[in-house]
Order: C-alpha cells, then structure tokens, then sequence
C-alpha cells in the first residue's frame, strides 16, 4: 500500500495530477477540497494517498490531510459508495460540513452532490452516524505545501472538464460556470465558486 508521496508537481488537471517522486511519475486523482491548496506546477507537494485496487486498473488518491482520507476511507465502507462518489462529496463539502450534515440528519444538503440520491444520502446518514465519530475534534493540518495556485492557461475549460469528471451534467456545468463572478480566473477558485453554488441551490 501506498500512504504518501512527496515530490515535485509537474501537472494537475483537476480531478487528476501528476507528481514527480524520484524521477517515477506518481498520477493521483484528489478531491477539490485538496487541490484549491496546492502549490504551483513545478513546487514540492506532500500528500497523504490511498490505493484503489479494481480489476482493470490501480488508481492511487491524494489527500492534503490525513482526516480527508480517513473520511475518504469511511465512506467506500458505505454500501454502493464507490472512489469517485467519495471524491465528489469531498469536493462538494469539507470535512467539517459533512459531519454537520450527519450529525443534523440533514440529507437535502447531501443529494445537492452529484451522484447522491435520496436513498444514498439517507443511507449514509444512517451508516456513517457511528463511523464520524473516528473523525471529530479540530481539523487536522494538511500537508500541501508552497506557494499560491497559478492561473491555468484555459481555467474555464479545466473548470468545466473537472466538474464534469465530479459527476455533473454538461448542461448544469455550464449552468454553475456562468453564475461565476467573471473576475475569476483561476481554475480552483472557478471550481470552488461552482461547487458552493451547487450545494446552495
């Protein structure tokens, strides 16, 4: 099992990012909660990771902090909670937020994150209730470390292609994408504002 990689950052294209470990190329999938705090391409980057194992491919997950992935971990215990539903509530929600949503019952905020349903979002308030407990008290550090995220060379389409890849509609994409203050120009802040609109509605 791999638990952690640092190295050099050479590409990240959300949900997907690539890290240099040694001159072996590490590709990660990471929830946005992890990639509005990473550094710029070319930066050092630590990241805690978890291993997926399926029968047509190996994909390995990055987390800025050890409680995201102990989240991470928790929810794929969830019966028909798969990789990429864990990562879309990840990145639809902190971690704080989410065990809000737990601890309150509060399944209409969780069937705003694409892929929930009703029947997922109350399946989780029940399944999750004793499992939060393993993720209270204060938030732990993460281990992202340098400088502020650079403007991506086409935000917008970065933005839309990670959202897209989250599980939402085209349509709803660029839907969210328009409501955005046009001031924005990074991809993180693109997706972040997006996210935060979605799980207004």
């Amino acid at each position: 099992m791999i638990g952690f990689v640092r190295g050099r950052l050479i590409a990240k294209h959300p949900p997907q990012l690539l890290v240099d470990v040694g001159g072996v190329g590490y590709e990660l999938e990471a929830p946005m909660s992890t990639f509005y705090g990473l550094p710029g391409v070319g930066s050092e980057v630590a990241l805690h990771t978890h291993l997926v194992v399926r029968e047509d491919a190996h994909i390995l997950f990055g987390f800025a902090s050890e409680r995201e992935r102990r989240l991470f971990r928790e929810l794929l215990k969830v019966s028909n909670v798969g990789p990429k539903l864990a990562l879309a509530l990840l990145s639809g929600m902190s971690v704080d937020n989410f065990l809000l949503c737990i601890e309150a019952e509060d399944a209409d905020t969780l069937v705003r994150i694409p892929g929930v349903g009703r029947k997922t979002a109350e399946r989780l308030l029940i399944e999750m209730r004793d499992r939060v407990k393993n993720l209270g008290g204060p938030a732990i550090a993460g281990s992202v470390t340098g400088a502020a995220p650079q403007p991506g060379t086409d935000a917008q389409s970065e933005a839309f292609g990670a959202l897209v890849a989250l599980g939402y509609k085209p349509a709803e994409v660029t839907r969210l994408l328009k409501a955005v203050d046009p001031s924005v120009q990074t991809t993180e802040e693109l997706i972040r504002q997006a996210l935060k609109a979605a799980v207004a509605q």
